[in-house]
């Protein structure tokens, strides 16, 4: 609860500098980075850190004991003269009650996600589930033969381009010019950029139309479902044709590679145990993102079922993947084509979210307030940072940590101090405050196995890895929030089956297995 007084300011003065500063008393603020601040304000030298740090450590507890010391006073005398501000007592609880309490708060309107948000809440959770999701793949299918056909026209363009531009090189000696050939290269640059923002534009327009239509769709499914219990039919002049036509199913012809995997069941904390499911496997980590397309099939793939149930819940799922400094780089271009292969009927699509955090990350990079570790003259991020992305399109997760890496990653001599290592601390502390209990983490921290991965490479890694994340799990426990019921350590696709059997073999070693008592 809060204090019923308020705070009371004053000004600290440091003659052999020669600067004043305006503190509040009580001090919530932790002193280091009061002391960093000024020495940053004032250009300070860096070894008056220990110096001023006692000073301002000393000048707040004595301005804390004298306000106290006013403060207790002013209700003693107030108490002996039988002096009480019931108004003003009421009008703080009456504050405290509506910033503390929804109960309490007061009412505002809600807006049009979160009617959008409850409604397909409700909905999702009723027979209407399955028309959904075959709308959502109808959809989705009309999106993905848009971009095929954008694909097949760029590519067609650039193999004329190319015939066009041999020709003029192979005539550079008979009647072409060199530049000739610089305004026919300018020319093929200004039509390939003409061509593929047109395309692009063609299908902004086509998935903005879709998800305006998908929510007036569904919110007048609700509303006749609450009237007369029947569901409108979807009839959309977004879906192609041949999508109606009655479905059948083909084998696949291409065998998917085959996929490592162990379970495991631990108990983790100090006092109180939690129950853990720990699960390693070898993979793409793409394949959580995609969603299976079978091109001859009507029917929503079963991966999109378990993403709509647990999409608006406490119960979210999340994945960690490394990028570089620079938001929405070529490391990430892979993850936004998937992205862009169906509508995000829920949240900003995936350039709108990358933009957004852009353009934030800009502003923090640029301010003065700064953490102390970090590069003054940087403007790009650094290695454990990290961004989220939300999505509702993608096959098993639902929130993206996008966490930044660097080339220091493939060596041997990596910590638990290491920038990265501390940025894994800090998205599972995230994933616990915001109900994500199920994360993917990349064991190795690399996505591909390379020459310098030996056996013994990749067990010092995990080896790390698996005893950072137990600790850090053990410290969730003083987090508060959700539990992490699941977590699963990703390994390149490719690792030989010795490697992982050394991994399997390890991770029991490190977190304590539970194992049945047989009674004899």
């Amino acid at each position: 609860m809060k204090k019923m007084h308020s705070k009371k300011s004053y000004i600290y003065v440091n003659c052999e500098y020669g600067f004043e500063h305006s503190i509040l008393i009580p001090c919530e603020d932790p002193v280091n980075e009061l002391v960093y601040i000024l020495i940053i304000r004032h250009n300070l030298p860096i070894y008056v850190e220990k110096e001023l740090t006692e000073d301002i450590q000393k000048f707040i507890k004595e301005r804390s004991t004298e306000y106290f010391n006013e403060e207790t006073s002013k209700l003693i005398t107030d108490a002996k003269e039988n002096i009480i501000n019931l108004e003003d007592i009421t009008k703080e609880w009456e504050n405290i009650l509506k910033e503390e309490m929804a109960e309490y708060g007061e009412c505002r309107c809600a807006s049009d996600d979160e009617l959008f948000a409850t409604a397909y809440h409700k909905m999702v959770h009723s027979p209407a589930l399955e028309t959904m999701l075959q709308l959502e793949h109808m959809y989705s299918k009309t999106v993905r033969q848009k971009t095929e056909e954008k694909k097949r026209l760029i590519q067609e363009l650039s193999e004329r381009q190319s015939y066009e531009m041999n020709n003029a090189v192979d005539r550079l000696d008979k009647d072409m010019t060199e530049s000739k050939i610089n305004e026919l290269v300018a020319r093929h640059y200004e039509t390939h950029s003409l061509l593929q923002a047109k395309l692009n534009s063609e299908l902004d327009t086509l998935k903005e139309a879709q998800r305006r239509e998908y929510r007036e769709w569904l919110m007048q499914m609700l509303e006749q479902k609450q009237t007369n219990s029947s569901l409108p039919t979807p009839n959309s002049p977004l879906v192609p044709p041949e999508i109606l036509m009655p479905c059948y199913r083909i084998d696949r012809d291409i065998q998917d590679t085959p996929i490592l995997e162990e379970s495991f069941t631990i108990h983790l904390g100090s006092q109180l145990k939690q129950m853990h499911n720990i699960r390693i496997l070898s993979g793409n980590v793409m394949d959580l993102c995609i969603v299976e397309d079978n091109k001859q099939s009507t029917e929503p793939t079963p991966q999109l079922l378990q993403t709509a149930l647990a999409l608006y819940s406490n119960d979210l799922s999340g994945l960690v993947l490394l990028a570089d400094n620079k938001i929405g780089s070529r490391w990430t271009q892979e993850f936004q084509e998937v992205c862009q292969k169906s509508t995000e009927f829920h949240f900003p699509h995936i350039e709108d979210q990358l933009d957004k955090i852009s353009n934030i990350a800009q502003k923090y990079l640029k301010s003065d307030h700064r953490c102390g570790s970090r590069n003054a003259n940087s403007e790009l991020l650094q290695p454990g940072d990290f961004y989220i992305t939300r999505h509702s399109n993608l096959a098993q997760v639902h929130v993206i940590f996008h966490m930044v890496s660097d080339d220091s990653l493939r060596g041997n001599d990596i910590n638990s101090r290491h920038s990265v290592v501390l940025g894994l601390r800090n998205i599972l502390k995230t994933a616990c405050s915001n109900d994500i209990t199920s994360l993917t983490i990349p064991l190795l921290l690399q996505y591909e196995m390379t020459e310098e991965m030996t056996i013994s490479w990749c067990e010092k890694r995990a080896e790390l890895v698996f005893k950072c994340v137990k600790g850090f799990m053990i410290e969730m426990a003083s987090w508060g929030g959700s539990d992490l019921k699941n977590l699963q350590f990703m390994v390149p696709q490719g690792i030989s089956n010795q490697v992982f059997q050394s991994l399997t073999e390890m991770l029991p070693r490190i977190f304590k297995v539970s194992n049945p008592k047989i009674l004899q």
